[in-house]
């Protein structure tokens, strides 16, 4: 997929993500403060952190996309990469402060403070958001994978979290509207719960991507994959002192390799431009490689 048509795909499923954030974000906080519901509104404050994710999306991507210049002259991948680990760490701070919450509202019940039962209104507004955040979560995932996005794909993530929160407030509300006053405590504990969910998230939305910041060498499989297609040349021999990285989606490979010494200087680039193309055949056209060629001792 070229970078302008891939740039347009992941335009279009944040825009359309971020319509429906915003339109939940309206009835969650209306249903919560109407329902009298701290999960509801715990769950509202998910869905603005949504919104702003979707935002930092069209931003970066925007960036990413830019072709390499002076300044970065690998390109600006990374920036990809940086808004995955913000997500997460968005994510995060959203599921530190539902849990405190949650547990503020817990110790006020076991102190003997009590605190409004939710309204039949919050339970249905959290049904409501179940399926639509189910829904963009299958479809910005399906267009993640399609374009090769780790920054779509943590958004899609974003999604399911918060239909996974929007679960554990239907449950709580539900419970407590059901099971009447002395059970308004599974409220606020249905909240506690979700943030566990997303916290869980953030932390495998967070880990690659910080890994690929601080410059993690690719998978042992992968290198290994790529000394077979090296070696797969006959006029090369040991190839050496493999680096790899990754730059945004891009792979970065920087190797060295053998030849024979009386080698003419046109054969030997010739040979390191058949194994460049190898490897970008394999990985993709934009893959930085660095061959260098040293004599056979």
């Amino acid at each position: 997929m070229d970078a302008i048509k891939r740039k347009k795909q992941i335009y279009k499923v944040t825009i359309v993500g971020s319509i429906a954030n915003a339109i939940l974000v309206v009835i969650k906080l209306l249903a919560g403060i109407l329902g009298h519901s701290s999960a509801m509104i715990a769950d509202a404050i998910h869905s603005i952190s949504d919104f702003i994710t979707d935002l930092i999306v069209l931003v970066f991507v925007k960036i990413s996309s830019k072709p390499k210049d002076t300044g970065h002259a690998y390109g600006h991948g990374k920036f990809e990469t940086l808004a995955t680990a913000i997500i997460g760490f968005i994510l995060l701070a959203v599921g530190l402060g539902i849990c405190w919450e949650g547990l503020k509202k817990i110790y006020n019940v076991i102190v003997g403070i009590g605190i409004e039962s939710p309204d039949i209104v919050a339970f249905w507004a959290a049904i409501i958001s179940i399926v639509i955040k189910e829904g963009l979560y299958h479809y910005t995932k399906r267009t993640g994978d399609l374009v090769k996005s780790e920054l779509v794909v943590a958004n899609a993530w974003h999604h399911r979290s918060d239909a996974f929160s929007s679960i554990g407030t239907a449950l709580g509300v539900g419970g407590a509207i059901l099971l009447g006053n002395k059970w308004v405590v599974l409220d606020p504990i249905a909240a506690v719960i979700v943030s566990f969910f997303i916290m869980k998230v953030a932390v495998r939305l967070m880990a690659p991507s910080m890994n690929d910041l601080l410059e993690k060498s690719l998978p042992e499989n992968i290198q290994t994959e790529i000394i077979n297609i090296i070696s797969s040349i006959p006029e090369i021999k040991d190839p050496h002192n493999l680096r790899t990285r990754r730059i945004g989606n891009d792979f970065a490979i920087e190797v060295h390799v053998r030849v024979n010494p009386e080698m003419r200087v046109s054969d030997a680039h010739k040979i390191s431009r058949d194994a460049e193309n190898m490897l970008r055949e394999k990985y993709g056209p934009n893959t930085h490689v660095a061959i260098h060629i040293e004599p056979i001792k």
